[in-house]
């Protein structure tokens, strides 16, 4: 066994600046955070599906589930009990209720509405209720529009088409108690489109969150499986490519001149880039959605004890916020909610 060398510190010169005193203790570093989380940053998804008498778990999102109406109203409750900014509702319905139009969606007894004047009565105006604005969950194919042919005879989603059923489903959720309605389809014109529903309708103070950069991504996964996703082909056509950064800034700034209130990148671990340069030209508040494909990574690896679940939780929200998101929608809202009230970061 040999003996440590001993250092002559005498002829080591000092450091001229010494970084380390700033985390020199938990107060310290407490002090000098230049990125805080918070509960009010952080928007809950939530699932609510037809046809349930008892929450139904998602074996691809460890501890999420399709929540009947009356959970969601509970989990709502919570919500607003643990400081959350929001809560963003999706919408499960029956297979036989689905269409190609997705017309369920507008429905007033439909899922996601029903969903919505639920939780609106449970929260008031506690809690901020969104609405997700995309006709994927309702259709029989799968897509987030309305399919035609173009001219070479093959089958598209139709923009133009699809924005007059985005319409209908914005202002029917304005009529159900939404605060928010969030346009995720990545159709042109969709934002202007819709704030003109709404207005025409005399929904001017329901905001509209625009999906602005939204990637045609692997790590939706999970979530096709929590909304029983019908989805035949891919989305590659309207969704974004993920080898492109100046295009989501060209979408962000399109979205901003039709009137978007927020603006949002998702995924969000995986653009952090697009998210910081969504953040350094927009003048709304930037949103990014922590995907179920990046929740269901952390807690896979979790459960085999390949990384430390809540650090690796709270470090990843902290680098979203970090890269300028004002919201973080995330289905660990509720758990980083109470990790923070129970005394996270102060350590």
């Amino acid at each position: 066994m040999t003996t440590p060398r001993e250092t002559d510190t005498a002829s080591v010169p000092a450091p001229l600046v010494r970084p380390r005193r700033l985390r020199s203790t938990p107060a310290m570093r407490r002090l000098v955070a230049e990125t805080t989380l918070a509960p009010r940053q952080l928007v809950l998804p939530a699932f609510v599906a037809d046809g349930l008498d008892a929450p139904h778990a998602i074996s691809s999102l460890p501890g999420v589930v399709q929540h009947t109406v009356d959970s969601l109203r509970r989990e709502a409750a919570a919500a607003a009990e643990a400081g959350l900014g929001g809560i963003m509702l999706f919408g499960v319905p029956l297979d036989e209720h689905k269409d190609a139009s997705g017309s369920c969606g507008a429905a007033a007894d439909g899922i996601l509405n029903r969903a919505l004047t639920a939780v609106r009565e449970e929260v008031g105006d506690d809690l901020v209720v969104m609405a997700d604005t995309c006709l994927d969950e309702f259709t029989d194919h799968g897509h987030c529009g309305v399919l035609g042919t173009d001219p070479r005879g093959e089958q598209v989603v139709d923009n133009d088409a699809t924005l007059a059923a985005y319409n209908d489903l914005a202002v029917a959720q304005a009529a159900a108690g939404a605060h928010v309605v969030g346009p995720s389809g990545m159709m042109d014109g969709q934002i202007a489109a819709i704030r003109e529903a709404l207005d025409r309708e005399g929904y001017q103070d329901v905001a509209v969150l625009a999906y602005s950069a939204k990637y045609a991504s692997a790590f939706y996964g999970p979530f096709r499986e929590a909304v029983g996703s019908s989805l035949r082909g891919d989305r590659r056509t309207y969704q974004q490519d993920p080898a492109n950064l100046r295009e989501s800034l060209r979408e962000v700034r399109l979205d901003l001149d039709e009137g978007a209130d927020m603006v949002m990148v998702k995924p969000a671990m995986s653009y952090l880039d697009v998210l910081r340069q969504t953040a350094e030209i927009s003048d709304v508040p930037v949103a990014a959605y922590q995907v179920s494909g990046e929740y269901a990574m952390i807690s896979a690896a979790a459960e085999r004890g390949w990384i430390d679940h809540d650090p690796a939780v709270m470090e990843s929200l902290t680098s979203i916020r970090r890269a300028g998101a004002d919201i973080v929608l995330t289905y660990w809202a509720l758990h980083a909610a109470r990790l923070l009230a129970d005394g996270w970061g102060s350590r």
